[in-house]
């Protein structure tokens, strides 16, 4: 089906998005100019949405607002937000009555005619998502960049044609329901994350795993092979399959050697591509991110263009960037840090010791494998949130702390922020790394990073 067969269909149908956010709201209005009856839904009261719920009930949109958002929805469609559980009771009851479930991203797949890559994995998906896409302009090609990162492609699709390039993120939320695979799909790897909504890690590993099971013959899939649980993917690959390593050499994939120069092996050739010293991102995690991206892209942009966005990109917001200087301290915001293994990428890319501000929202991750690079990488722990306690005990219970780092319990990120602008010494590194979600106290981590800077320019 194509894009004007499926507008044409919409037409006079009874549609509901569930969740009013960055993804739907487009959604709403594109679907309402084709003629769809659209129900706007969310938990959330008018009062908390603010002036959406006025523009929505403007342009035509019907509002199912408060706890009972989704009760008895008599319609032809629902589109679910992506952060929406797939299991939930009202949408198996939904099901049950013969109403189609659906998401954005389902439909996009089903939609678009151009040439997909698609990025999952528990951490490093935005940049590596980033990185493919500039790689791809940097070629000369026309590419469109969503899905997870933040803006819905569907609203775009009419614009969208065989010659284009598409690059999207993609979540477990997203995954879970998928019943097609992106032309090139990579995962990063896969760590214990979003146990908060997901059942089991089972669930989790198999919604990740869905990025591949739809691919052809005809498809490429790049798998990290120094993580266990994405190598252990590679049964399931039915096309071209490539793998990245920092710790050994692949044959058919990107990796860096121990000198720190990183090679593009395919088809029985070695080519060397550049040193690690020539990207302009810090950390061992953004060498894989570079990996992932040069395996995906290869064959697709010249080496040039890889090496062009090496030393021009200078990262996406909220992964250690580096906020500002403040007599001789620097602070770093890796906001976007919100499980222990990311956590743990973002302190193996200071080369010294740091004050690591941490804890947030309990996403019911265990904190122990934290532990040894906190022991080691921290000098001063700054804790707080719902997650403060958990990791102090993970911390004060393993065998080998004994005192260092020293843990500073504060009420909230403003406290730390005072506390270390007025203890940390020239030379020191303050990092926003909270290794848990930001839920308990903000939207999603990018407005927990906005206020962080905020706090850090103020200073």
């Amino acid at each position: 089906m194509d894009c004007k067969q499926f507008f044409k269909q919409i037409k006079g149908k009874k549609i509901a998005m569930c969740g009013i956010g960055v993804s739907n709201t487009p959604l709403i209005l594109n679907f309402l100019s084709k003629g769809a009856k659209v129900y706007a839904c969310d938990r959330r009261s008018r009062e908390m949405l603010g002036e959406i719920a006025d523009q929505l009930e403007n342009a035509g949109a019907e509002l199912r607002l408060g706890d009972g958002y989704l009760d008895n929805l008599e319609v032809d469609i629902i589109f679910r937000t992506p952060g929406m559980n797939f299991y939930l009771p009202e949408l198996e009851s939904a099901r049950k009555k013969g109403i189609a479930v659906t998401s954005e991203m389902e439909v996009f797949f089903d939609l678009c005619p151009a040439t997909i890559f698609a990025v999952t994995g528990s951490d490093g998906k935005t940049t590596t998502t980033t990185l493919i896409s500039k790689m791809l302009e940097a070629e000369g090609k026309r590419v469109f960049v969503g899905g997870n990162i933040g803006k819905p492609l569907l609203p775009e699709i009419e614009n969208i044609t065989s010659d284009d390039y598409v690059v999207v993120e993609l979540s477990s939320f997203q995954l879970i329901s998928m019943r097609k695979s992106p032309d090139v799909a990579v995962v990063t790897n896969v760590a214990p994350n979003h146990l908060d909504v997901h059942k089991d890690m089972d669930e989790y590993v198999e919604a990740k795993k869905n990025v591949i099971l739809h691919q052809n013959a005809f498809s490429r899939t790049v798998l990290n092979k120094d993580n266990d649980i994405t190598d252990g993917f590679k049964p399931f690959v039915r096309g071209q399959s490539l793998s990245f390593s920092m710790e050994s050499k692949v044959n058919n994939g990107a990796w860096c050697n121990k000198d720190g120069v990183i090679y593009m092996s395919y088809r029985g050739i070695d080519a060397p591509i550049m040193h690690r010293d020539e990207i302009a991102i810090l950390g061992d995690h953004n060498v894989e991110n570079y990996l992932a991206a040069i395996s995906a892209v290869w064959g697709y942009v010249s080496v040039d263009s890889i090496k062009k966005v090496a030393h021009e990109f200078m990262g996406v917001e909220h992964r250690i960037e580096l906020v500002r200087e403040v007599n001789g301290v620097k602070y770093y915001n890796d906001s976007i840090a919100s499980s222990p293994s990311r956590t743990i990428a973002g302190l193996k890319a200071f080369k010294q010791k740091v004050w690591l501000i941490a804890g947030g929202y309990d996403k019911h991750i265990p904190y122990e494998p934290m532990v040894p690079y906190v022991l080691e990488k921290v000098e001063k722990l700054l804790l707080c949130g719902a997650t403060a306690q958990a990791i102090e005990d993970a911390v004060r219970n393993d065998k080998n702390y004994n005192g260092n780092p020293e843990i500073i319990r504060v009420k909230d990120i403003a406290e730390a922020v005072d506390y270390a602008s007025k203890n940390a010494k020239l030379g020191d590194i303050v990092t926003l790394s909270p290794a848990s979600a930001s839920f308990d106290c903000f939207p999603n981590f990018v407005a927990r990073g906005n206020y962080f800077k905020d706090l850090v320019n103020k200073l």
